[in-house]
């Protein structure tokens, strides 16, 4: 199905030459002679981009464009102006063209800005459809824990998620990082905006420009066509750039340059691009110490560093490790269409006592194998991938808090299988009653649980 382009333009031979080529490309072409009627067009039948020229009678380019980002804000608009006055092409950059033009229009130009902007759009419209999708997958209680520590770090994600200011996270890997930068972009004002996450550390040096900001066909060997970077892919909304330690120091003071001027130059352009991007970096590197030893710009640093996170490792909050086990059988139970398990004690007593280099990510990893291996059953200690020979029996003070906090999400759990009904859930753990209710005093769960308290089951 051709594509439908608006085109406004005051100058009837120019409007009805650039109406008869785009026809000769394929698009199906509607004319207009000034804003006011050009309004009146879209208000009447959709179209996929307009071309308009800035400068014209009764309503000009500048107003035209207002109007059309309050009715049809994801049709791309393309402006197009004489040479002695870029700035007002500029300007509409800003209020939301997607790029600009200069008199005498280039076909060949013409052309490579109409298509990229309709393969935008395109791309766009794809990604409007599993915004809510993604939103649900990343919603905020997917951050699981009742450590302070992690608490007080949702408390400003919360607020973080109400503003576009940059933000840093550190904290070893697998400490959950995307997660957070998710959390902060779906939960709030970007949440309808992209989210482009990028690993700095899987991209060649080479590349990495070309990646982030973009290139002009010919720019280099292999460049065929423009290519939008990375910064432009995600205006409007978040760019998510993990290790950002690994940059090399001359692409450094290019980002500098980028988040100083919000604006991003294509390889083998010279005309900035205006953009406007939230960026959250993170680093499992000691940025500060980086910087000492010259390995990190001082000034970027301070750029990205607007709001720190750190996110704690695994081993300092095990009290969560039970919440977690539970949050993530019944995740990979859901996905993979098995059985509602439980787990062993000895299970649990194991992965309390493991060392946790990998921290959330390397604890998903494990119980998605042992949902995998426990086919159905209860979840045991033969199958965790590391075994009993890292069982003792003196665990510490502070794994006795941790297996409190197991007994307590366990009991819960099990509250939650059996519709929170005392007597099948005491039948169940192969208590009795009495010694139910005792438990649930002990272990500061409410008696009315699932009724009037239900964020205790969670």
């Amino acid at each position: 199905m051709s594509k439908t382009i608006l085109i406004v333009e005051d100058e009837q031979v120019l409007r009805e030459s650039l109406a008869g080529l785009l026809a000769g490309e394929g698009y199906e072409v509607i004319q207009a002679g000034d804003g006011k009627e050009a309004y009146e067009v879209i208000l009447n039948r959709p179209v996929d981009l307009v071309l308009s020229d800035v400068r014209m009678p009764e309503m000009d380019g500048m107003a035209l464009l207002s109007h059309l980002k309050k009715s049809i804000p994801e049709t791309p608009v393309i402006m197009v102006t004489a040479y002695g006055t870029v700035d007002s092409a500029v300007s509409a950059m800003r209020s939301g063209a997607w790029d600009y033009l200069l008199k005498p229009v280039q076909l060949e130009d013409l052309l490579v800005k109409i298509e990229r902007a309709l393969e935008f759009e395109e791309m766009s419209r794809d990604q409007r459809v599993i915004t809510d999708q993604l939103a649900a997958e990343s919603a905020f209680h997917n951050l699981v824990s009742e450590a302070p520590s992690m608490l007080s770090l949702f408390e400003q994600v919360r607020k973080l998620s109400a503003v576009t200011s940059n933000v840093l996270l550190v904290g070893e890997s697998g400490t959950g990082k995307e997660l957070f930068a998710r959390a902060i972009h779906y939960n709030g004002v970007t949440r309808k905006k992209p989210f482009v996450a990028v690993n700095c550390g899987a991209i060649p040096d080479t590349l990495i420009e070309s990646e982030l900001f973009g290139h002009r066909r010919g720019a280099f060997t292999g460049a065929i066509r423009d290519k939008t970077g990375y910064f432009e892919a995600a205006t409007g909304g978040t760019l998510f750039l993990d290790e950002i330690s690994t940059l090399p120091k001359g692409i450094q003071s290019s980002l500098l340059r980028v988040l100083e001027e919000q604006v991003v130059i294509p390889v083998g352009d010279t005309r900035p691009r205006p953009i406007n991007v939230r960026v959250i970096a993170a680093s499992n590197q000691d940025l500060e110490k980086m910087v000492r030893e010259d390995a990190f710009r001082e000034d970027l640093l301070y750029r990205l560093n607007v709001v720190k996170l750190t996110l704690p490792p695994l081993r300092q909050r095990k009290g969560d490790i039970p919440l977690l086990v539970h949050h993530f059988i019944d995740k990979f139970t859901g996905e993979m269409n098995k059985p509602a398990l439980g787990i062993t004690n000895g299970a649990m007593r194991a992965l309390l006592n493991h060392g946790w280099r990998g921290n959330v990510r390397e604890l998903e990893n494990v119980i998605e194998r042992a949902v995998i291996f426990a086919e159905g059953r209860t979840i045991g200690v033969r199958d965790l991938p590391f075994g009993d020979g890292e069982l003792e029996d003196d665990v510490g003070e502070d794994l006795k808090e941790a297996l409190r906090q197991f007994e307590r999400q366990h009991i819960i759990y099990s509250l939650r299988r059996h519709d929170y009904d005392k007597g099948e859930t005491a039948k169940h753990l192969g208590i009795g009653i009495s010694s139910l209710y005792r438990k649930l005093e002990e272990l500061s769960i409410p008696k009315n649980i699932g009724t009037e308290e239900p964020s205790d089951e969670a």
